[in-house]
């Protein structure tokens, strides 16, 4: 089990290391991917080195992606390898993930045409059939609203990757509720 998480200046930190922290925690191999050079600066000044380049990877190793929103959404909305990227997963029903600002890049791309999805406030009108929910899970596709909601996003994301008794063993250790 592999899942990209990839990164542009301007990346929502809480988001990004909230997701990377609890997947890698539930077993599941996480490579960060930098859409534009190999050190990403988080929307809070944050530097981070990523695992590999956008022109490094091979999108069939993957098995599910994660957008982090933030400002940095929106190069991610502009990188069209990514673009096709997220639309070939669509077709075959791979895990994505968006939080925050993220979840307008699959609206952009048409993936949320007929699915249900949540984004964060203020944005609900890129949305087809926006929700007020937290976090929705619509077939493989799971979005979420910002910062605030990345863990339950995060283990939404392990419960559909590996199942609910993972999801339920992080939610314990982790002492989430």
């Amino acid at each position: 089990m592999k899942v990209m998480v990839p990164l542009a200046d301007g990346f929502e930190e809480i988001e990004a290391f909230t997701v990377i922290d609890v997947l890698r925690r539930a077993g599941i191999d996480v490579d960060t991917v930098g859409v534009v050079g190999s050190v990403i600066q988080g929307a809070h000044k944050i530097k981070v080195m990523v695992e590999k380049r956008f022109p490094e990877i091979n999108p069939k190793d993957y098995d599910a992606i994660v957008l982090p929103g933030g400002p940095g959404y929106k190069t991610l909305e502009r990188t069209g390898k990514l673009l096709e990227i997220l639309k070939d997963f669509d077709s075959k029903g791979k895990v994505i993930g968006a939080i925050c600002a993220a979840p307008s890049i699959l609206a952009e791309a048409g993936l949320l045409d007929d699915k249900r999805a949540t984004i964060y406030p203020g944005m609900e009108k890129v949305l087809s059939y926006p929700r007020g929910n937290r976090v929705v899970v619509d077939q493989h596709i799971i979005t979420s609203q910002g910062p605030g909601t990345a863990m339950e996003f995060a283990l939404a994301l392990v419960k559909k990757l590996k199942g609910d008794a993972e999801a339920i063993r992080l939610k314990q250790e982790l002492v989430v509720e």
